[in-house]
Order: C-alpha cells, then structure tokens, then sequence
C-alpha cells in the first residue's frame, strides 16, 4: 500500500485576517507551467500587473514577496484569477511555499506575520 500526501487545502495556511475579507484581494496571476499550492508567496510582474511565483532573484518585480496563494492553481497557458492574502492577516510558516528571510521581511511590511 502506498503512502499519500495531502497538500496544503485553500487557506489552510491562516491563522487570522481582518475583519470579514479586508486581507484578501482578488488577483489574475501570470502563465504558469507548474501547479501552485495554497500558501505560495507570490510576487508582482512590474510589466503586467500579474502575480507569479516569489523569486528573490530575480529582477522583475518577483523579486519582492507581495502576498500569499490562497487556493492551489493548476498549470495554465493563459492568465487566470486567483485570490491572495495581500495585507494584515497571520500565517503560518511551515504551510508557506517560497519563504526565505527577504520574503518574511516583504510581508511584515505589509501587516502579514509569519509566526512558527
């Protein structure tokens, strides 16, 4: 018999947000190849507006932690709408995809606390 590995449900990550849905923003994400759990950091492409994968290295707006994933996203050659905790909530480290020192300090600058 072989084992299963569950994934990270939609919000599952959240710990507490503002009153009723003020953390949340709804936002289009960018063409992706890979599917992205709930909990993903995501960074802002400066050229598009769209939302992608947290990359600390690299230089076109990613580089900067701008929310979390709320739900999974499946691999799409389009845009597609997603929604994202982007300001005052509290999540929790070990459900967080991409996270490193620079992204936990991005996000506390926008009100989300990383706590263990």
């Amino acid at each position: 018999m072989s084992n299963k590995t569950e994934g990270v449900h939609a919000g599952e990550f959240l710990l507490s947000e503002a009153n009723g849905t003020r953390s949340r923003d709804e936002i289009t994400l960018a063409a992706t190849t890979v599917n992205l759990p709930a909990g993903q950091l995501l960074g802002k492409v400066t050229a598009t507006g769209e939302y992608a994968p947290y990359d600390p290295l690299a230089a076109d707006g990613t580089e900067a932690a701008t929310g979390v994933l709320w739900a999974p996203a499946g691999i799409s050659a389009a845009a597609q709408r997603a929604v994202a905790i982007t300001r005052d909530a509290e999540v929790v480290a070990r459900l967080l995809t991409g996270v490193d020192t620079a992204g936990e300090d991005d996000l506390f600058a926008l009100g989300i606390v990383i706590r263990p």
